[in-house]
């Protein structure tokens, strides 16, 4: 039987990369009009327009630096704060519940990476590695 402990790094690894490539995904319709474009009209955000443009450029950067592992808590928090603006300032004050205001999806953005920016990267990830490798040279002349 598989301890339950010794899922916790493969979770967070899954869990940080599917957070990461969606909202990359996100970022990639509205800036280039892929995947359904923005909000599914099959049409990019025009270049620069404030506040939507910036924000696909947010999600797309932070989803890929997410994804990857690298940069990870800077990103995650950069993110986080994009979906809590997107929405108190685009959703909320159509109505208070995410449900009848439609910002499920940034509510739920903004919580999953204030999460991500708290636990961390995790072992499996760009961040880990290259801390590992830093540290390495240090402990390999320590021995000598």
């Amino acid at each position: 039987m598989i301890s339950v402990d010794r899922l916790g790094e493969p979770v967070l690894a899954l869990f940080r990369a599917v957070v990461g490539l969606l909202f990359l995904c996100h970022g990639a319709a509205s800036l280039f009009g892929v995947l359904g474009g923005n909000r599914g009209s099959g049409q990019a955000l025009e270049f620069a327009a404030w506040p939507g443009w910036w924000a696909a450029l947010i999600q797309l950067v932070c989803g890929a630096l997410v994804l990857a592992g690298l940069f990870t808590r800077p990103a995650a928090v950069l993110a986080s704060g994009s979906m809590a603006y997107a929405y108190f300032v685009v959703h909320q004050p159509d109505a208070l519940l995410p449900i009848s205001n439609g910002g499920e999806s940034a509510a739920m953005f903004c919580w999953a990476f204030l999460l991500i920016a708290v636990l961390g990267p995790g072992a499996w990830a760009l961040d880990s590695f290259l801390a590992r490798r830093r540290t390495e040279p240090v402990r390999a002349a320590s021995r000598t």
